[in-house]
């Protein structure tokens, strides 16, 4: 992926996260569905070839031994609706998606572009697909804390491709959510919720590249919560 270092996605939550300290992967208690949920899944625009990749993708996290979960790709008016022609990847947490009003996209692939790889678009999809099952990004839940180079993380994030200003930067970067908010494992650099974290924007460590694919505790995780 191009630039993959600094691509980072916005994860849209019900409420601003609490600042106590850095993080791990987690998933919201609150934005949590219920095992057996019947997730009514829409695309608001796209080309054929962007769906089939969402749809080939997103799949593996209910996958059999998976989520307790089923994905159900209608016509409109789904609970995760899907645009392709906005700016970036995004995604609401969970059933926060309930709060967005109708016709308007809950997820966003903006990367989902011709030409790019399978390993990028599973990537991409994966991630942002885990927070709409109420997961938030590795680094943003309280268990190994991050000390980040924080002027280095602002400066890469102001700019392209991502544009943030630095209360964008803030929330997505350095907030956390409070413990008894969340329900975690062990910080896993291999988590496709973890995005590249550059050498330069830590103050020793850790550096992480792009992940691609489910890790084996993301497995563990996702089947166990649901």
């Amino acid at each position: 992926m191009a630039d993959e270092t600094k691509r980072w996605c916005f994860a849209w939550f019900k409420d601003k996260a609490a600042a106590d300290g850095n993080a791990r992967a987690a998933l919201v208690k609150d934005s949590k569905w219920q095992k057996g949920d019947e997730i009514r899944i829409s695309f608001l625009d796209g080309t054929d070839d962007q769906k089939a990749l969402v749809r080939r993708f997103a799949s593996e996290w209910v996958n059999p031994g998976m989520a307790n979960l089923n994905f159900s790709w209608v016509p409109a008016n789904g609970d995760i609706r899907i645009s392709f022609k906005h700016e970036g990847s995004w995604s609401v947490i969970g059933t926060t998606c309930r709060q967005v009003p109708k016709g308007e996209p809950t997820m966003n692939f903006g990367w989902l572009t011709p030409g790019i790889s399978d390993d990028d678009a599973r990537g991409v999809i994966l991630h942002e697909f885990g927070h709409a099952l109420g997961l938030i990004h590795e680094h943003q839940n309280p268990d190994q804390p991050i000390k980040w180079n924080k002027p280095a993380v602002i400066a890469d994030l102001s700019g392209p491709p991502n544009d943030w200003d630095e209360a964008t930067i803030e929330h997505n970067m350095f907030e956390t959510y409070p413990p008894n908010e969340i329900a975690g494992t062990k910080l896993d650099k291999n988590s496709i919720m973890m995005y590249p974290i550059p050498a330069s924007w830590t103050i020793g460590g850790p550096e992480v590249g792009f992940n691609s694919k489910l890790s084996d505790e993301d497995k563990k995780f996702i089947k166990k919560q649901y």
